[in-house]
């Protein structure tokens, strides 16, 4: 199911240079506020894994290897660092706050590894990264977040 979740919300997705707007962070984060561990990282690692494969998951219904490899793939990769330190922060956490900083945190960091492997690999100045890959989705992101911590309780109850 969380893979599922993520493959779909990948698909919602507006072309804005290199790198896509897409929802699959408002996943990765619902994932990770809802589910223990184990579970947020294997239905990351499955995603990845039949992306990979070549299945259409990946933003703009893309599959494939080359997208692992790709100046976007630390985007994909930080979707894991996201999702650990999301759902071992919020670990059966039900305030508000401590939901959305969790939420913040991992998502950060997901950032920080995205704009890295990005600016490694495509070799562009750190100017045109922060502009591709962080400015124009710091709002989106902090609505996204904020999306969880509000919708999250009533998704437990459904949950359980």
């Amino acid at each position: 199911m969380g893979a599922a979740l993520i493959a779909v919300l990948s698909q919602i997705s507006i072309p804005i240079g290199p790198v896509p707007f897409t929802l699959q962070t408002l996943a990765i984060g619902l994932l990770a506020s809802l589910y223990p561990l184990k579970e947020t990282i294997a239905s990351i690692c499955f995603y990845l894994l039949v992306g990979a494969i070549g299945l259409p998951v990946f933003a703009g219904f893309s599959g494939g290897f080359a997208a692992l490899v790709s100046p976007t793939a630390g985007f994909l990769w930080g979707f894991l660092a996201y999702g650990a330190i999301t759902a071992i922060l919020v670990n059966h956490k039900e305030q508000a706050i401590w939901i959305f900083l969790a939420n913040l945190l991992g998502d950060s960091t997901c950032f920080l590894i995205g704009v890295f492997v990005f600016r490694i690999i495509s070799q562009a100045t750190w100017a045109d990264t922060l502009a591709w890959t962080t400015i124009p989705f710091l709002l989106p992101d902090l609505a996204k977040i904020t999306l969880v911590t509000i919708i999250r309780p009533t998704l437990k109850k459904v949950l359980k």
